[in-house]
């Protein structure tokens, strides 16, 4: 009988032993969920930090007297290392927004930061040093990454109207050109009469390297349509004209 109990506890001894490979499987399973729940956690941060930004300036732009924005920003189309660079931003970058840009079409709502440094890139877009302010009369230059923030502007069409949110209100704008530039072009930064906007990215979008070139949406301000109107009849005014679409196909 102990001679049975002694290889019935062996045998199970040998049962419970896992082989190696089967301990490298355990170990490369634990793994990837533990990598899948950092990204999950990563994500919900990305969002939680953008929010944080346009709810400072909500709460700015509610001490005016004017209307709050929106908190949602959609990042389904961008670039991983972008992600990642945002993230990095999130603690570093302790200024308020001057403004929130919304392009509702593509998507696209971003709080509006004082420069184009790296990090106020990666937190947001930037307002172009030397250009009107955000809102105020002339034309008022904005730069965003093209893996990032501004990767949706590849889908803009003249037509489209954007909103602008800053402390005193909302303004409304309609894309009115798209071009494609070199870098050393500047003039689409010129100062103008009225109220305009000019995004500004590198080109292609989608580009190992530095990109060749600056991909440009211009807008001028629509006062006619108020924020209510662009809501009721969506994002793209019906039967515009449209002025100029250059080097950009339809």
């Amino acid at each position: 009988m102990a001679d049975s109990s002694n290889s019935e506890r062996q045998n199970g001894t040998r049962s419970r032993t896992l082989h190696p490979r089967k301990v490298l499987e355990r170990i490369s399973l634990l793994s990837g969920v533990a990598l899948l729940a950092f990204w999950g956690v990563a994500m919900l941060h990305q969002h939680a930090g953008s929010a944080l930004a346009l709810a400072q300036f909500e709460d700015a732009a509610l001490g005016a007297g004017g209307p709050a924005p929106s908190s949602q920003i959609d990042f389904t189309l961008w670039d991983r290392k972008r992600v990642r660079a945002y993230l990095k931003s999130i603690p570093l970058l302790k200024e308020q927004p001057v403004g929130v840009l919304s392009f509702s079409r593509l998507n696209l709502r971003a709080p509006i930061f004082a420069g184009t440094s790296d990090l106020a890139l990666n937190r947001g877009i930037g307002w172009i040093e030397g250009t009107a302010k955000p809102g105020d009369s002339g034309n008022s230059g904005i730069a965003g990454h093209r893996d990032g923030f501004f990767r949706p502007l590849k889908d803009a069409r003249v037509g489209d109207l954007i909103e602008l949110s800053t402390t005193t209100g909302r303004l409304t704008y309609e894309v009115d050109q798209i071009s494609i530039v070199s870098p050393e072009d500047t003039s689409v930064l010129h100062p103008q009469d009225g109220s305009a906007l000019t995004l500004v990215t590198c080109y292609p979008f989608y580009y190992a390297g530095d990109a060749p070139k600056r991909y440009i949406v211009h807008a001028k301000r629509n006062a006619n349509l108020t924020t209510t109107s662009v809501r009721e009849s969506g994002s793209t005014r019906e039967g515009t004209a449209q002025t100029t679409h250059q080097g950009v196909a339809q």
